[in-house]
């Protein structure tokens, strides 16, 4: 995949003036404040034992999410711990659900609890109920509602990753004091969007290859991946509907997530990620107000990144934060 955005040098210093709307602060606010408003309990099932694992304890999760609607998460922790643990909060790619709990095995592995939040209407376990509203173009989910802000899928889905952070103080052996949310692509853009919502809540953030930053950029060069279901839409809908779409899209964009983000962060990038181009997440990057922040660069990475050697750099920095699991 050859290189197809700026070179090296420009992108550390790729920082656009993009302005957030005016009431930006005061519709997550307000977003926030009804979801919350809803109540709910969040319940765990111990079901290792389904999953023939030996090591570790899976619990079952359902927690209020958007309009106080049940969203599944799978905890998964080393068995027999002393916590209370840190919490890596995990948010998923494009497309992808929580799938088993077999899938998520590398945090426990290293000592940490791991709630993987599923992605609703993008999973089996968590359907996306207002999924009939609004415009929908070819199936994806990025024109989903994207007719207001209050209807798009984003507004949604992010309310749901905000609020599995709320839900770890109701789960037992995990830290609240110590949560650190964490995701590629897709989840990425969510992990950003969560650190700026969430506040200090957030002990440490960590996007890979984020998703969902600095759109109309995005639309215009993406080569692959979601971005290009944006570009056919507004192709077919030019005359009426460019300038209304970046104005939905500006209440979802990880680059005023990020202006509003304090908590450490590691990001990374691919140079040569045709899905989520460089150029869109030094955007993120560069707007993010956290003093402590540090890009690991694959600079001949694709969509994947690091792919398994990103495993091994985060580990590290987590423990250089502070954040390794006490022994």
């Amino acid at each position: 995949m050859p290189l197809t955005d700026l070179s090296a040098e420009e992108l550390t210093t790729y920082r656009p003036d993009l302005p957030a709307p005016r009431d930006f602060d005061a519709f997550w606010e307000r977003t926030l404040a009804e979801a919350r408003s809803r109540g709910g309990a969040v319940e765990a099932e111990r079901v290792t034992g389904r999953h023939l694992l030996r090591t570790v304890e899976v619990d079952d999760v359902r927690f209020p999410g958007w309009n106080g609607e049940p969203v599944a998460a799978w905890l998964v922790r080393p068995r027999g711990a002393e916590g209370p643990l840190p919490v890596v909060v995990t948010y998923l790619g494009y497309t992808c659900g929580r799938g088993l709990p077999t899938d998520h095995l590398l945090f426990s592995a290293a000592g940490y609890a791991q709630l993987v939040v599923d992605s609703r209407g993008q999973g089996h376990d968590t359907p996306d109920r207002d999924a009939g509203g609004g415009t929908q173009w070819a199936g994806g989910f990025m024109t989903r509602g994207v007719d207001s802000p209050d209807g798009y899928y984003y507004r949604r889905l992010m309310t749901d990753c905000v609020r599995a952070v709320d839900a770890v103080a109701q789960l037992p052996g995990l830290d609240p004091e110590r949560i650190v949310v964490a995701g590629g692509s897709q989840g990425g853009g969510l992990t950003i969007a969560v650190a700026g919502l969430a506040g200090d809540r957030v002990a440490a953030a960590m996007p890979d290859v984020p998703f969902l930053c600095h759109f109309r950029r995005a639309a215009e060069i993406a080569g692959d991946g979601p971005y290009p279901e944006l570009a056919e839409y507004l192709r077919w809908h030019s005359r009426h509907r460019v300038e209304p779409t970046f104005t939905t899209l500006s209440y979802f964009d990880g680059v005023h997530f990020a202006q509003r983000a304090t908590a450490p962060a590691l990001f990374s990038v691919a140079l040569m990620d045709p899905v989520c181009p460089p150029s869109t997440v030094y955007a993120a990057f560069n707007h993010y107000a956290g003093a402590d922040k540090t890009m690991t660069v694959w600079p001949f990475g694709d969509h994947g990144g690091g792919y398994g050697s990103n495993a091994a750099v985060q580990l590290d920095w987590l423990h250089a934060h502070g954040l390794s699991p006490r022994s």
